[in-house]
């Protein structure tokens, strides 16, 4: 079934909610007026939906193979086409850096680009995205010279880029990898050791693969404060910057996996490679957090695509099955069956996905244009804002985005029924592709120990109370007069249950951590729920105010629509998660490890 990009949603969003035109004085946005962003959006759309997602199903059948005497990696057939055709239309350069042969157009552009493209394949769409994380640890950590020789391939996408940091003995712990470096003499270092579920790190469609190692130095501290971070090419550059001698390093499997068959998941050997150190020694992992906070939005972002993807394919199907009779009748009394849309269940399946979808694209567009105002905005304050922000929600994008995109994903192979569950239709291979996400980058359950134990302190809470006061501002500036109530009653009940869950945190967490990480992640998807109110809430506003000037076009009647949905039958669960965080840990660990 056909993939379909959501242009129209994000016309709206940007057009409307946000309003990115006020920014026009700011770096970059004077190329990003709605009107040249609606064309992106157009042209995006296009080659998501005609270039990519023909190869979605192929890709998933085919999977990549492995010659196992060269270790050379084949991607599956129409890549290499398509990310010819991605690079040679300068998609991937699309918010790159001037300085570097980027187009300089703000993330929130590049947000709606890379949710097209990950929705119309995510295997696919994951290689040019862990590019893109690697430009900014490279950019964060990497000397002029280094910058002057590898950004402008890799934002061009003549070459790409991977992170290395799991070995087969440790994965979010850190601290225990083994990959050791040693000083060649003559500033490059000598890498040895092994690196497992590295996406991307061998294919068949750049002159180069830049890989970015953890290692640890002899005589380097234990722990976390001994890691250094290495960028390891696959070929040498030569003295004119181009791919030289052959690096010490391959490709020595590919993971067997239960989705995105398209994406080369590599085992990467390194024998002594010749590596260049990123920053300073053994503050490596400081560095690689630049692109590792990037692959977490990256992942939010992915759950929501193949999770809108989903939803796509089960509406198309709903239209289309004939399946018994409306309960108060027929409506299509000249067909032998209604489609399944009249049933109230089909339909709860449907809405309350696309509840989720599109308030799920308002957050992350909202935090991705955060991310823009952190790094051009010409007022300090607002800077220091979106940066918190940034660090703040990230978590939250990675873990409450994922959940919301397998539950969609799940909710569309059931409106399928039994046809969901072969391989004659979509839904099967959007449920392989999802389950992933709330996996790696760190699993969910590690996204939310990160926001209780590290985001809602730092710095004194301050990005949690610039938070909660902004949303405060927002429904004191909106109560006495708004023409939707229901949205702004709604976003200050949840907003009050966050505030209490936080409370009960700082209260109970202080003394017993273990009640803190039992309710962490109850409390994480209150704080989803919180942000997605408050996104609601601001589409709500405009699509009534629309309305109230006289647009005809059907949209914003259904945006209110879609919203009614989300109150009613998705905010209902903060109540549920602050109960449950609020149950604290005692029944989770009462039991003795030989009871399990």
């Amino acid at each position: 079934m056909a993939y379909v990009a959501p242009v129209r949603d994000y016309q709206f969003l940007f057009e409307n909610v946000f309003k990115t035109d006020q920014y026009s004085n700011l770096k970059g946005f004077a190329d990003a007026d709605a009107g040249t962003v609606a064309a992106i959006l157009e042209e995006a759309a296009k080659f998501a939906e005609e270039v990519v997602h023909p190869i979605n199903i192929t890709g998933d059948k085919e999977g990549c193979t492995l010659d196992p005497i060269t270790h050379e990696v084949t991607a599956p057939k129409g890549y290499k086409e398509a990310y010819k055709a991605l690079t040679e239309a300068g998609w991937t350069a699309l918010s790159g850096d001037p300085q570097y042969g980027g187009q300089g157009l703000p993330h929130f552009v590049n947000t709606a680009f890379s949710e097209m493209l990950s929705g119309a394949s995510s295997a696919f769409g994951m290689y040019p995205g862990l590019t893109e994380g690697a430009i900014s640890a490279l950019t964060a950590g990497g000397t002029q010279a280094q910058k002057d020789l590898y950004l402008p391939k890799l934002i061009s996408g003549e070459w790409s880029g991977t992170m290395n940091l799991t070995e087969p003995h440790c994965g979010t712990d850190l601290g225990l990898l083994r990959t050791k470096a040693v000083p060649n003499g003559d500033g490059s270092y000598k890498i040895t050791g092994q690196k497992i579920w590295i996406s991307a790190g061998e294919h068949d469609f750049t002159s180069n693969i830049c890989h970015l190692v953890l290692a640890r130095l002899e005589g380097a501290p234990a722990g976390v404060k001994g890691i250094s971070l290495f960028l390891v090419p696959k070929f040498i550059p030569d003295a004119d910057g181009n791919p030289g001698e052959r690096n010490s390093l391959q490709c020595a499997g590919l993971e067997h996996k239960m989705g995105i068959h398209g994406n080369s998941t590599c085992v990467m050997m390194y024998d002594e490679a010749k590596g260049f150190l990123l920053g300073a020694e053994n503050e490596g992992l400081k560095i690689m957090f630049y692109m590792m906070n990037n692959a977490r939005f990256g992942v939010g972002l992915q759950g929501l695509a193949i999770g809108h993807a989903a939803l796509v394919a089960a509406n198309q199907f709903a239209k289309d099955r004939l399946q018994g009779r409306a309960l108060t009748g027929p409506k299509s009394p000249e067909l032998p069956a209604d489609s399944i849309l009249v049933h109230p269940d089909v339909r709860r399946m449907l809405l309350e996905s696309r509840a989720l979808i599109e308030g799920g694209r308002a957050f992350l567009a909202w935090v991705s244009l955060q991310a823009d105002l952190a790094h051009v905005s010409e007022d300090e304050k607002e800077r220091e804002k979106a940066s918190d922000y940034m660090g703040l929600l990230t978590p939250v994008i990675k873990a409450y985005l994922t959940d919301k995109g397998l539950k969609v994903t799940q909710d569309a192979m059931q409106v399928h029924g039994g046809s969901g569950f072969t391989e004659h239709f979509p839904a099967s291979q959007y449920m392989r592709d999802v389950r992933i996400t709330l996996i790696y980058e760190g699993t969910n359950g590690v996204q939310a120990l990160d926001l209780v134990g590290r985001k809602l302190p730092s710095k004194g809470g301050r990005a949690l109370q610039t938070f909660l006061g902004e949303i405060d501002s927002y429904i004191a500036a909106e109560e006495a007069d708004t023409k939707v109530p229901a949205y702004i009653k709604a976003l200050k009940d949840t907003k009050a249950k966050l505030f209490d869950g936080t409370m009960w945190l700082m209260q109970n967490g202080m003394g017993n951590p273990d009640a803190a990480a039992a309710g962490s992640l109850d409390y994480l998807h209150l704080f989803g729920l919180t942000c997605t109110a408050y996104m609601w809430a601001r589409m709500a506003k405009e699509a009534q105010a629309q309305i109230d000037a006289g647009a005809t076009d059907p949209f914003f009647d259904t945006k209110l629509k879609i919203g009614r949905v989300f109150l009613e039958r998705i905010l209902p669960d903060a109540e549920a998660h602050l109960i449950k965080m609020k149950a604290g840990s005692d029944g989770l660990m009462a039991l003795t490890d030989d009871q399990f």
